[in-house]
């Protein structure tokens, strides 16, 4: 069983930026894709960014397209999601998953293991 350590989170001003990362266990990292999600407080969980396995081909939910960068480094068995211009509805426990597939997925059902979660603030 893979495990996931996820590390970064914290309380930024509207408009700064964080980085996560996510540490898998495991010597099999290329072979399958990684994403990134989060729930907000009150709400269900939802779909942030996903990346494949060894292509690196990303995709991202509309609500941080263009603000928020998905990456893998593979040798390190560790993705980023490196979050830029953030906005109090950011605000949420931020979750990385190991994907079933090799491919980018956006659906909560396509991943078998999760990290322990991290707690991103955004303030006003």
């Amino acid at each position: 069983q893979v495990q996931l350590v996820v590390s970064g989170g914290g309380l930024v001003q509207a408009g700064g930026s964080l980085r996560l990362s996510c540490t898998a266990s495991g010597s099999t990292f290329s072979t399958y894709g990684m994403g990134w999600f989060r729930q907000a407080p009150g709400k269900e969980r939802e779909f942030v960014a996903a990346i494949s396995g060894s292509s690196g081909r990303t995709s991202y939910a509309d609500s941080v397209k263009g603000r928020f960068t998905i990456s893998r480094d593979n040798a390190k068995n560790t993705v980023f999601l490196e979050m830029n211009s953030l906005k109090p509805e950011d605000t949420a426990v931020y979750y990385c998953a190991k994907g079933i597939y090799a491919d980018r997925r956006n659906y909560q059902y396509d991943y078998n293991a999760w990290g322990q979660g991290t707690q991103v603030t955004v303030s006003s």
